[in-house]
């Protein structure tokens, strides 16, 4: 969830600039304090509870020399937010300064040894304990290299973590179960949790592997393994102008994500879809059979699209079946030869669902990772890859990657089972441009007005507008910070139905799906309640009638109605969150890239 930047670079002028303007590209993933550290003869550290603008207040006005620097952006797992507990953390003598993603499950009886040791400790965290173990090797003669691996050593969990030293022009790195991706520019390397901390200095990137250590100087790399044998990389490049993680004159990166779908949605169907041959067909996937059952594993956002995926393949005749990640065990949960496990995630970081695909692969069994990021976690450990191409999204509430995933899901059932109806082909064609005309008429701010303050939200779906109708409600919640609950449209009689008042809005997905009338039906059990309802509907003049307010949705495939339905439900979560004053790219308490189990 916390964010790492590190630059070591030829001008010592500019390490503090590169860290602070990296620190501002991690700001999406979520934090609640930053600070940063530069290397000389000394360690100079500057760390503040609150955003990025607290930090900058406590920087001096005088440049801070050095050509080697971390920095780190957290959001709290060990201690409180506060200027003590902020990132990077030192040694009892300041020789050594510490940014760590993730959590050390030992950090206890680490803390107790050195304690009675001697060592004396400044804040609550667990990363406090890998400067004063690399303090602990150093007095015992190691080298830095020797005890920055020592200290590595001793340490059990998920980290990514990044070492300076004073008098060192080194930066010291590596990785378990935590992303760490490597930049390779004109003026010097780059170390970073993810590329938008530092993809407006270069676009050629290595990314670490999970065990590896890198040591970056003004002049290159060296990466070795857990051994210390040196470890051949492969260099990769960004497809995508620094531009693209700009808000582009919209007022939140959410509202400029949500009018990226058009695009998102033509980059994700391009090359995939031949409307002439009536098939579908990804290369990536060309090896890869029918199977006999796929289990789904996501979390979030990304769960609800797996809902949807699931519900795919059991209407093409494949047992299917959406788990949450983090109660996922192939141990426990029955699992054969011709059973697939597809991992849903927008970043590819996501800690649970990796864990979950590493229980796969542990198993056995044939794994697909459906996922935003080249060189993620997740393309990496999986079988096969399937890239939703939505570009880089900045909002820690997902959109634009939502509707990617759902279409990409889309694809895949057809893909593997060899669904080639001419009617969804045809369909495929339309939609970038029915979405886009629904961001063109859309009515969210008058719905968003009448309903702002009301006590809670409800969405309803049925089929596949049910998954919707969760996302829905997660978005609500997410960035409004209002209470919002999604149901599948007949479970709202069996007990839901008592909260429902005339202060509580129903947002029902009512599609033309052979089930219309059913959901109508719940429409007029809320109606006779008081409640308001909005309808969001490609059958207007069914539910006409019952609605406060329509959003109408055009008519396409039974398949894709969902993807332009959540639309609507997008764009009026954001209008009310914006009416409200929220704070809508980075919604409290949360983060992007949820990378802790």
């Amino acid at each position: 969830m916390c964010g790492i930047i590190g630059y070591a670079g030829k001008r010592e002028d500019d390490s503090l600039e590169v860290l602070m303007n990296g620190l501002s590209g991690l700001e999406y993933r979520g934090y609640d304090s930053s600070g940063v550290a530069i290397a000389n003869s000394t360690i100079e550290v500057f760390k503040r509870e609150g955003h990025l603008s607290a930090l900058e207040e406590t920087l001096p006005a005088r440049t801070v020399p050095g050509t080697v620097g971390i920095g780190h952006t957290r959001w709290s797992t060990h201690g409180e937010p506060s200027d003590r507990n902020a990132h990077p953390h030192t040694d009892c003598q300041d020789t050594v300064a510490v940014v760590h993603n993730g959590i050390i499950e030992n950090f206890q009886s680490l803390r107790d040894d050195l304690a009675a040791a001697g060592h004396t400790f400044d804040s609550d965290t667990d990363t406090e304990v890998v400067p004063h173990l690399i303090e602990h090797e150093l007095g015992n003669g190691a080298s830095h290299t020797e005890a920055f691996r020592r200290a590595v050593d001793q340490l059990e969990g998920s980290y990514a973590l990044a070492a300076v030293f004073e008098g060192d022009h080194t930066l010291y790195a590596t990785r378990q179960e935590s992303p760490l991706v490597v930049g390779l520019g004109e003026d010097g390397c780059y170390l970073a949790s993810d590329v938008p901390a530092f993809i407006e200095y270069t676009d050629t990137v290595v990314y670490l592997e999970d065990g590896e250590f890198v040591q970056l100087d003004p002049s290159g790399m060296e990466v070795t393994d857990s051994q210390g044998n040196a470890v051949e990389t492969t260099t990769d490049t960004i497809e995508w102008d620094p531009e693209d993680a700009g808000k582009s004159g919209y007022d939140h990166y959410m509202l400029k994500e949500i009018h990226e779908q058009p695009t998102a949605i033509r980059k994700c169907l391009r090359g995939r879809v031949q409307e002439l041959e009536e098939s579908v067909s990804i290369d990536s996937l060309s090896d890869v059979s029918e199977p006999g059952a796929v289990h789904f594993v996501a979390c979030g956002t990304s769960y609800y699209a797996a809902l949807y995926g699931a519900r795919l393949f059991r209407e093409r005749g494949i047992w299917a079946q959406a788990f949450l990640a983090s109660e996922y065990d192939p141990g426990v949960i029955p699992v054969d030869d011709d059973t697939m496990v597809v991992g849903v995630t927008q970043s590819g970081e996501t800690a649970d669902t990796l864990s979950a695909l590493r229980g796969a692969n542990r198993a056995g069994v044939e794994t697909i990772a459906v996922t935003n990021v080249v060189g993620s976690s997740a393309a990496r450990a999986c079988d096969h890859t399937l890239f939703i191409r939505a570009g880089p999204e900045i909002g820690v509430a997902a959109t634009k990657t939502f509707a990617s995933q759902q279409t990409a899901l889309v694809l895949l059932s057809s893909a593997l089972t060899g669904y080639d109806d001419p009617n969804l082909l045809r369909a495929f064609r339309k939609l970038p441009d029915q979405m886009q005309s629904i961001l063109d008429r859309s009515r969210a701010d008058a719905v968003a007005e009448a309903y702002r303050d009301a006590d809670a939200y409800f969405v309803i779906g049925r089929g596949y507008t049910e998954p919707v109708a969760y996302e829905g409600a997660l978005k609500m919640k997410e960035i409004t910070y209002k209470h919002a609950e999604g149901f599948a449209a007949g479970e709202l009689k069996h007990g839901p139905l008592a909260l429902v008042t005339e202060r509580t809005p129903v947002f029902a997905l009512v599609s033309d799906n052979g089930m219309a009338r059913k959901t109508i039906g719940n429409v007029k059990e809320v109606e006779a309640r008081s409640a308001p309802v909005v309808a969001i509907t490609d059958v207007p003049e069914m539910v006409d009638p019952y609605a406060d307010f329509l959003l109408e949705v055009p008519k396409t495939h039974e398949w894709l109605m969902p993807i332009l339905a959540n639309v609507h439900l997008q764009l009026v979560a954001y209008s009310i969150a914006n009416q409200l004053g929220r704070s809508i790219d980075m919604p409290r308490n949360l983060a992007k890239s949820v990378t802790v189990e």
